[in-house]
């Protein structure tokens, strides 16, 4: 696994032999780190999500699936998990999903964010 950091976080790039079904991978990923984001790279939605995150201390895994070989794949199964037809950026905290841009910002507005990113460890205040 090619493992990189940049300002945002930490940055994944998995390797094309991990095999296996697309949400299980998503599942094993998404469970291996605080906080872990599904992004584009190119998307403004997860650079948004990304500087949120950055900006209150924390430091996500992000793993940007236009840079992955198999990322066609974890994109469609994001789709059907959010059962949504925009699948990035997605957010999951302790290993459980917290969803899209609208269910973070949610979060965060009332005030129920920071107390989830304590509680995976991910932010000390």
């Amino acid at each position: 696994m090619h493992y990189q950091t940049e300002a945002w976080g930490s940055y994944m790039t998995t390797r094309s032999s991990t095999m296996g079904d697309p949400l299980e991978r998503i599942e094993r990923l998404a469970s291996e780190n605080a906080v872990v984001i599904f992004s584009m790279s190119t998307c403004c939605m997860c650079h948004a999500i990304k500087r949120l995150f950055c900006g209150m201390g924390v430091n996500p895994t992000v793993y940007e699936l236009d840079e992955d070989p198999r990322g066609k794949d974890m994109e469609k199964a994001l789709m059907r998990l959010l059962g949504s037809s925009s699948a990035v950026p997605v957010v999951f905290i302790g290993g459980k999903l917290v969803g899209a841009m609208d269910r973070v910002m949610a979060s965060h507005i009332n005030g129920t964010l920071v107390p989830l990113l304590k509680d995976a460890g991910a932010l000390w205040l």
